[in-house]
């Protein structure tokens, strides 16, 4: 208990900063009207193809089988995150393009 405690004192400032950044998403994300959630949702594509790129050369540096597990489930997770976020990207695009009429 005392190694906790004694983590969380000489992390403090870091521990502040995760938990303020995580309340500030929550408040911005939770005020973007639906009309935005499109171009976020590329820009969070983008990122997250950045974060695979980062886990490959990781992956590439590991010195040991727990890193390379780490990277590989990064890498997988990224992937499907990426993934999944072109196609909700794409269905909501469906919904703002004209229907066909038919005869």
């Amino acid at each position: 208990m005392t190694e906790i405690l004694k983590f969380f004192m000489e992390y403090r400032e870091a521990i502040f900063i995760i938990i303020l950044s995580v309340f500030l998403g929550i408040e911005v994300i939770s005020h973007v009207p639906s009309v935005l959630h499109t171009p976020l949702m590329s820009g969070a594509n983008a990122i997250h193809g950045v974060v695979i790129i980062g886990a490959i050369i990781v992956m590439g540096h590991a010195n040991n089988v727990l890193a390379m597990i780490l990277g590989f489930i990064a890498v997988i997770l990224g992937t499907l995150n990426v993934v999944g976020g072109f196609v909700v990207t794409n269905r909501m695009l469906e919904m703002f393009s004209k229907k066909k009429k038919q005869k």
